[in-house]
This record gives structure tokens, C-alpha cells and sequence, in this order.
């Protein structure tokens, strides 16, 4: 059974910083596509970033580049979220999800399993 259990959520005051983690389970890590998206109240999920499971690459949306990255820990299966230079409009509930391909994309229909998330509150 493919299991993410996301972690490091929290309130922080804007300009501050969080680190998020989703552990995996029940799969072969390194072989997949991690993504991480956040819904936002009243909003639709949306992508923030992605690792691709064969060339390493990554990809960003506009709204966090320069400010968040991702990495990941193949021998804990295990993928961050930096977040830095947190906005308000970064308060959010964090998902991560597993895409069972290779190459990373920001859509959320591209994924298969999903974690449960985690809450993110930026104060002004």
C-alpha cells in the first residue's frame, strides 16, 4: 500500500521559513514523480513544485520561484519543501503526491496517491 505522510507545517510571520516533509511508503521512491500543492481557502489546489524521479529535475510555479525548493533523500524516501521568505498568501494546506512516472508535472490529475497534507498559516 502507498502510504505519504506529510510533515512541518506550522504558523510562522511573513518572511519566515518552514520545511515540510513527505515521507513515502509502498513504492520503489526513486522511480517516481514527487509533487507538492497547496490549497488555499476558498481556492483550488494548485501545483508548487515537483522532483522527477529519473533526471533529477524540478519544477517551480511562478508564485514560488526563487523562494521555495525542493530535494529529496532517496535512502529515507522522503522529499522536502523549503520554504523561504513565506507571504501571507502562502498559508495554505500542503499536499504531496506521488505521480507513477517518472517526469514531474504541476498538474494534480497527473497523481495517483495522495498524502493527507499539512497546514501552513503565514501572518502579516
Amino acid at each position: 500500500e502507498v502510504q505519504l505522510v506529510e510533515s512541518g507545517g506550522g504558523s510562522v510571520q511573513a518572511g519566515g521559513f518552514l520545511r515540510l516533509s513527505c515521507a513515502t511508503s509502498g513504492l520503489v521512491f526513486d522511480d517516481y514523480a514527487i509533487g507538492w500543492f497547496r490549497q488555499a481557502p476558498g481556492k483550488e489546489r494548485e501545483g508548487v513544485s515537483c522532483f522527477s524521479g529519473n533526471d533529477g529535475s524540478s519544477r517551480f510555479a511562478d508564485s514560488v520561484k526563487g523562494r521555495f525548493t525542493i530535494s529529496r533523500d532517496n535512502t529515507k524516501n522522503t522529499v522536502y519543501l523549503q520554504m523561504n521568505s513565506l507571504k501571507p498568501e502562502d498559508t495554505a494546506v500542503y499536499y504531496c503526491a506521488v505521480r507513477l512516472y517518472s517526469l514531474c508535472v504541476l498538474g494534480e490529475v497527473a497523481y495517483d496517491y495522495w498524502g493527507q497534507g499539512t497546514h501552513v498559516t503565514v501572518s502579516s
